[in-house]
């Protein structure tokens, strides 16, 4: 719509000034013609005017003749004859010009009356001849007709028609100039018309466009600003040109997009902060975590560092004691060397554990796998733990699947997994409390369970009790890597170390064997 206003503005101003390019140009080809006619013209007056004045030369010179004798002046009598010549012939040119240009209205007479001109001249200039030619013995007669051509010929005749051209030709530069002036004065007024109709339309016409620009331009600009401020929900109204209003419509998209987008960006920022926070605590957490870890470590450093200084302490005390003494029996030194021996078997057992956690961590634990049927490996075990506690009631229930179960497993770390839950029941559980020992086959697993009836674990702490180097609150003074071995070599077994517990009532530890467990010589 504002385009079609442009269209038409544009379109009514460029007429205005192509009728003003048009008049000018006509004018400019009227004054122009105009101009050409007047030089003309004053040219025509100014030949009409040499023409008298030579022609009146030529009648002196040819009265001279007639006083002097006939051969005075001939050479300047023919010059003249032939600039008259020349000068008539230049006039009668211009004449035609002029009719052609201005009509035979206002030329009238003009061409006509230089032909009567030419004759008049041509007939005096044969009068004088004529009086030369008269017979010289008659003075008076030749006197006479000489005056008649001067008085009569020349001063009425010549004189009258040299003078009717010379008015003629004044009145025609006259008419030019009239002509000329009165367009002069059409072109002023016709400017003056024109700039009295075509300014106040170019005025209207601009506050016109003007008006239907700024108000929908103003409206346009606060809208913008409202939406820069970030007011999404600002919707700026339509009702101007089509051209406004797909932009107002445009905007109004933009905005509305902008509104999502920050919605998304609030919602994205919500969520980033619930991740942050989350990311925040589960880092803390870890942090707890590790402090606690280092805690225990350095408990760990602290313990093995206590454990290794008692044996050997024990060691170098009983080797000092025994080198001091020059001499003792046997039995001494054989004590002694008992004394030792515990002690480094205490400490190669300590070693090795350390070094089976280790390359558990560096998946390097090495497993001897072999065949071997489960039951009669129990069974062996508890035995062999029963006759080194024979004060602990001891209960075992193996069932008959499980007796004749053949599994791929390490027969010595699955005893010392069942050495280590046995202690650990033994430790934890009244002397006179009954620990009983299950062994149950469970779809694809074997499970072997330590049933004890002690105080129980409490539920923080059953979270940490296959953590190494952890030492519960309870009696006992080991080194708190029992558990975390034996839950190694059960995965380290492709199986499970489980617990369950009820303060007061007791603690199940179960040792979970896979029955298709794998060949494997090496274990991680």
């Amino acid at each position: 719509m504002y385009k079609k206003k442009l269209f038409i503005f544009g379109f009514l101003a460029s007429f205005i000034l192509l009728v003003a390019l048009a008049c000018a140009a006509v004018t400019a080809q009227l004054t122009r013609t105009n101009l050409k006619q007047s030089i003309v013209a004053q040219t025509l007056l100014t030949e009409h005017q040499q023409l008298s004045s030579i022609s009146y030369r030529l009648f002196k010179q040819l009265t001279d003749e007639l006083i002097f004798g006939k051969d005075a002046n001939q050479a300047k009598v023919r010059n003249k004859k032939k600039q008259i010549d020349q000068s008539l012939e230049k006039i009668r040119s211009l004449e035609l010009r002029q009719r052609q240009a201005l009509g035979k209205v206002v030329t009238a007479g003009s061409v006509e009356d230089t032909d009567e001109l030419a004759s008049l001249i041509n007939n005096i200039i044969a009068e004088f001849r004529t009086v030369a030619a008269s017979d010289t013995a008659s003075p008076l007669n030749q006197r006479a007709q000489l005056q008649l051509l001067l008085e009569d010929t020349i001063d009425n005749q010549f004189r009258e028609a040299i003078n009717a051209a010379v008015v003629r030709q004044n009145n025609v530069v006259t008419a030019i100039n009239a002509s000329i002036d009165t367009l002069n004065t059409t072109i002023v007024w016709f400017t003056l018309g024109l700039g009295v109709v075509s300014f106040p339309f170019i005025i209207l016409g601009c506050f016109w466009l003007f008006n239907a620009l700024y108000q929908p331009l103003t409206v346009i600009k606060s809208g913008t600003q409202a939406i820069a401020e970030g007011n999404y929900d600002y919707r700026i109204p339509a009702g101007f040109d089509d051209e406004f209003n797909s932009l107002t419509e445009s905007l109004n998209q933009l905005a509305t997009r902008l509104a999502e987008h920050e919605n998304q960006a609030s919602a994205y920022r919500r969520q980033l902060e619930v991740e942050v926070e989350q990311r925040t605590r589960a880092l803390t957490e870890a942090n707890s975590r590790l402090t606690q870890i280092d805690a225990r470590r350095r408990q760990f450093i602290a313990d093995v560092s206590h454990e290794l200084r008692t044996p050997l302490t024990i060691i170098r005390g009983e080797a000092q004691v025994t080198l001091r003494q020059d001499s003792q029996p046997n039995n001494v030194y054989r004590q002694t060397l008992e004394a030792i021996l515990e002690q480094a078997v205490h400490l190669s057992g300590l070693v090795d554990d350390l070094l089976l956690l280790a390359r558990a961590e560096m998946s390097q634990l090495k497993l001897d796998l072999q065949q071997q049927t489960i039951g009669p490996l129990i069974a062996q075990q508890l035995h062999a733990w029963q006759r080194a506690h024979e004060s602990r009631h001891l209960v075992t229930d193996i069932t008959p699947d499980v007796q004749s179960l053949t599994l791929y497993v390490d027969p010595q770390r699955i005893r010392q997994v069942l050495t280590i839950l046995l202690d650990n029941a033994n430790k934890y559980s009244p002397s006179d409390s009954q620990i009983t020992v299950t062994a149950t086959l469970t779809d694809a697993h074997v499970d072997i369970v330590v049933h004890d009836e002690g105080e129980g674990i409490s539920a923080s702490d059953i979270e940490h009790i296959f953590e190494r180097f952890v030492r519960l609150k309870r009696q006992g003074n080991g080194m708190g890597l029992g558990l975390a071995i034996a839950k190694t070599i059960a995965e380290a077994h492709q199986g499970e170390l489980l617990v369950s517990s009820t303060p007061g009532v007791g603690s199940a530890f179960t040792l979970r064997l896979p029955q298709d467990r794998v060949h494997e010589s090496t274990a991680g």
